[in-house]
């Protein structure tokens, strides 16, 4: 592969897909170069729409489109008909990668199940996401990320300010990004056997398994039977040197200092309350969580006396570990975020994007480009697949085939 080239520049990919996780993993394919095709119903994909539901930012641009759709083409079709579905097995024939999060009973009704598809194509990946896995009671069960990945897997529960209070709501799309991640390792796992044996095959996640996986930690802590103990008010943390404060301008930041023999002195001393190392209340770590009210109320009178920025500076000098706790507005100032690739133009230079969180060396990613319009490529892709303008024409007349709008 020569250098400037993207490491799925050829890999035709059909993303028969709706809303975040299953489609993300295909946005990722096309950030790599893959010409990804965007299946969907005459009336479009209903996350199409998603930027328009009561609670969500509005916006006069699709941005949730713009995301997950970037530099793919939007082929509709009516997979109720038997055309239709037709037209989409020619083009499974061809392809090397088909992904699907449809429910399995509608992959079933509409024989886009894996032994309706297999047989098309012998190096066919088949990329299935489903909510709750593949197998089991609830298999056939329909889910989101607020419900599979977030609520069900513990990580609703764990991550609240203490015991007391109701469990956090999710963001949107909190667990389906990085769901995406593991559809996409999964695929590129399959390709690289493909490579050895010529042979594709079915590869499959799902929401509840990523949830489960993000919350490994306490998930295995429980399994293993450690007693896991239910979260307390800030103010009562069981360790102050990994707790949240607040500065003089009301922004907060994370900090996180595990290694105490070596930092706790220097972070004293950052703090201006160098004189606390003298105080037997807090001369060691098991006296520091004993006394530990006492010595987060000493934290919270240092951080109210000075604002964020100036904590930053003072904590960055002394080598502390800490994180800022951000706010959206935050982003557009972020250099860091745009040094490092996180954040990226997209190719017509309509603004910024969030990038894929992938890199590898030697091999770029394309400019973020448009998502598509609905049906923009229906006739263009089926030219490429080998109809002619007669049969284009006469799906477009039937309602087989929806064209651009």
């Amino acid at each position: 592969m020569h250098a400037d080239q993207q490491a799925f520049e050829g890999l035709k990919v059909i993303d028969c897909a709706s809303f975040i996780a299953a489609p993300a993993a295909a946005t990722i394919l096309s950030d790599f170069g893959a010409d990804v095709i965007k299946i969907e119903p005459p009336e479009g994909d209903a996350y199409r729409e998603l930027y328009r539901f009561p609670g969500l930012p509005a916006s006069e641009r699709n941005y949730p489109w713009e995301l997950d759709s970037r530099n793919k083409r939007s082929v509709a079709l009516d997979l109720k008909q038997p055309d239709g579905l037709a037209i989409l097995y020619r083009l499974i024939a061809s392809a090397d990668v088909f992904i699907t999060n449809y429910p399995l009973p509608v992959r079933r009704r509409l024989k886009l199940d894996y032994d309706s598809i297999a047989p098309l194509n012998k190096r066919l990946i088949y990329g299935s996401f489903t909510a709750y896995g593949e197998h089991g009671p609830e298999a056939d069960k329909t889910g989101f990320d607020a419900t599979a990945w977030w609520a069900r897997t513990g990580l609703m529960d764990l991550v609240r300010a203490d015991a007391n209070s109701a469990p956090a709501r999710s963001v949107a799309g909190m667990g389906d990004h990085p769901s995406a991640c593991a559809l996409f390792g999964a695929i590129a796992t399959a390709l690289y056997r493909r490579e050895r044996t010529g042979r594709g095959g079915m590869v499959s996640s799902s929401l509840m398994s990523n949830g489960l996986w993000a919350n490994g930690f306490f998930v295995q802590g429980h399994l293993s039977g450690a007693t896991i103990v239910p979260r307390r008010p800030r103010t009562e943390a069981p360790n102050p040197l990994t707790n949240i404060y607040r500065c003089r301008d009301n922004r907060w930041l994370s900090l996180v200092v595990l290694n105490e023999a070596r930092q706790f002195e220097p972070f004293l001393n950052a703090l201006g309350c160098a004189d606390l190392s003298h105080d037997e209340r807090f001369a060691t770590a098991q006296e520091r969580g004993v006394h530990n009210q006492e010595l987060i109320a000493h934290f919270d009178a240092r951080f109210a006396e000075r604002d964020l920025a100036d904590w930053r500076v003072r904590l960055d000098a002394a080598g502390i570990t800490f994180g800022v706790i951000g706010t959206l507005s935050d982003i557009d100032d972020d250099e860091q975020m745009r040094a490092g690739g996180a954040l990226v133009p997209f190719a017509d230079g309509s603004g910024l994007t969030v990038a894929s969180p992938l890199e590898v060396d030697g091999a770029g990613k394309r400019a973020p480009g448009a998502a598509p319009r609905l049906g923009e490529h229906s006739e263009v892709v089926l030219r490429e697949a080998g109809y002619s303008e007669a049969q284009i024409r006469d799906l477009l007349e039937r309602g087989v085939l929806i064209g651009s709008r």
